[in-house]
């Protein structure tokens, strides 16, 4: 069996993207990971994109409520795209994502960010059940909003992660829908922001999200694809708010 960094190394090297028309990213993201100061963090790696180069990501919330993504690419290419109505800033950096073993990784940003992030992560009995049944699903199943919505309802309280949103509008007023092929729960993370230890993992009550999408109230790993609407400047919003 293949470990954890030896399958998103692959999804790296090697990366698939769906067909469609739509705007497709293929790669792994951590969906959230709240911890006690109040922050939460998330990370989005997708080597292949169907609108620009590859990139990383990382989204933060701070204990007020405020977002920042921070992009290795312009931002216009990558998530602000979507979700930028919704987040204060934008902002591009270089990301460092390197493997301390074979089920562990450390997420860097330096200059005025100063981000450092280390998470482990392992399977457990709900998402080697979720992954096997993901596994089974037939191709055109991941393009019908219903069936997607259904998975979300079942999920979220399967994964003890409250709600989860697998399709819906981004505050851009795009569509999207998250294709997960395989999951695993962040078993361990802690971080430190500008020299601030962010704390430990915790539920945040309420729940976070941007648009329909929901940030789960646990650290997820999921692996497989995303598509969103194409970009229309006079349907959607465009702003992307960058700052080099």
């Amino acid at each position: 069996m293949q470990s954890l960094r030896s399958l998103l190394t692959d999804a790296e090297t090697d990366p698939i993207l769906p067909a469609g028309d739509e705007e497709r990213f293929s790669g792994y993201a951590v969906m959230s990971v709240p911890f006690e100061s109040g922050h939460l963090l998330g990370l989005r790696r997708f080597p292949l994109t169907s609108i620009g180069p590859g990139y990383t990501s990382v989204w933060l919330r701070d204990p007020e409520g405020s977002w920042v993504i921070y992009t290795t690419i312009d931002p216009a290419l990558s998530c602000p795209r979507y979700f930028g109505a919704a987040v204060s800033a934008t902002s591009i950096h270089d990301i460092d994502v390197s493997w301390t073993g074979d089920q562990s990784f450390t997420v860097t940003i330096g200059d005025d960010v100063d981000l450092s992030w280390r998470l482990q992560i392992s399977a457990t009995p709900m998402t080697r059940l979720m992954s096997g049944a993901m596994a089974m699903v037939p191709h055109p199943a991941w393009h019908n909003t219903r069936f997607l919505s259904a998975m979300g309802a079942v999920a979220g309280p399967a994964l003890r992660a409250g709600r989860m949103g697998l399709t819906g509008v981004t505050p851009n007023r795009q569509w999207f829908r998250a294709g997960p092929k395989q999951i695993w729960a962040v078993d361990e993370s802690t971080a430190s922001l500008a020299g601030t230890d962010l704390g430990r993992i915790a539920a945040p009550s309420p729940q976070s999200r941007l648009g329909d999408f929901w940030m789960p109230q646990r650290g997820i790993l999921m692996l497989g694809s995303a598509s969103f609407s194409p970009f229309d400047p006079d349907r959607h919003y465009g702003g992307t708010t960058a700052a080099a």
